[in-house]
């Protein structure tokens, strides 16, 4: 049996946020031959610059997610919002997974977006524009495979995303479905 990869990139660097719990959940949710891996060290990663994007000065986090990208069947980004738009963290990444221009390790990758937020629509605009970068980026977005939960602080004021029996139904679904995708695109 193949294994399908995903790797899931989180837009916010504090390990104890709801969307890394999310992320996490993703993880301890996904079917058997389904490996979903959160890539860590996003914050290490400088600013993409084409000054540090070459063979002697690549660095190495930028390396490490590269890789990690290229590896994986596809790639889910778990974000809030910030302001009304994704994370720089999480824009950062996909910068850098999208260079060199038309070959960069997210091209063809199909990328599915979810997120927590504490405002009413859970972060869309967020989603909207991490969704978008990545297609702009090369990757191939799945149209309709989001998740978006708002009322963080309402929703989760009692426990965490692992603790919601239906925000553990709906990762699992959009898990597959993204799964679904990478097979489409076989």
């Amino acid at each position: 049996m193949t294994t399908t990869t995903i790797a899931v990139l989180v837009g916010s660097l504090r390990r104890g946020s709801l969307n890394h719990q999310l992320a996490q959940l993703a993880v301890d949710s996904a079917p058997t031959g389904v490996a979903v891996t959160i890539v860590d060290g996003l914050g290490e990663i400088p600013f993409y610059t084409e000054d540090l994007d070459s063979p002697d000065a690549l660095p190495v986090a930028a390396s490490a997610l590269r890789e990690a990208v290229g590896n994986a069947d596809a790639v889910l980004l778990v974000t809030p919002e910030y302001n009304g738009t994704l994370p720089a963290v999480l824009k950062n990444a996909i910068d850098w997974t999208s260079r060199p221009f038309g070959e960069g390790a997210i091209k063809d990758k199909p990328v599915a977006v979810a997120g927590i937020s504490a405002g009413q629509y859970g972060g869309k605009w967020a989603h909207d524009d991490a969704l978008r970068s990545a297609g702009v980026a090369g990757a191939r977005v799945v149209k309709d495979v989001t998740l978006s939960i708002g009322g963080a602080y309402q929703r989760f004021a009692d426990g965490g995303p692992a603790d919601d029996a239906e925000l553990v139904t709906q990762i699992s679904a959009l898990i597959a479905e993204l799964t679904s995708a990478v097979a489409v695109a076989a």
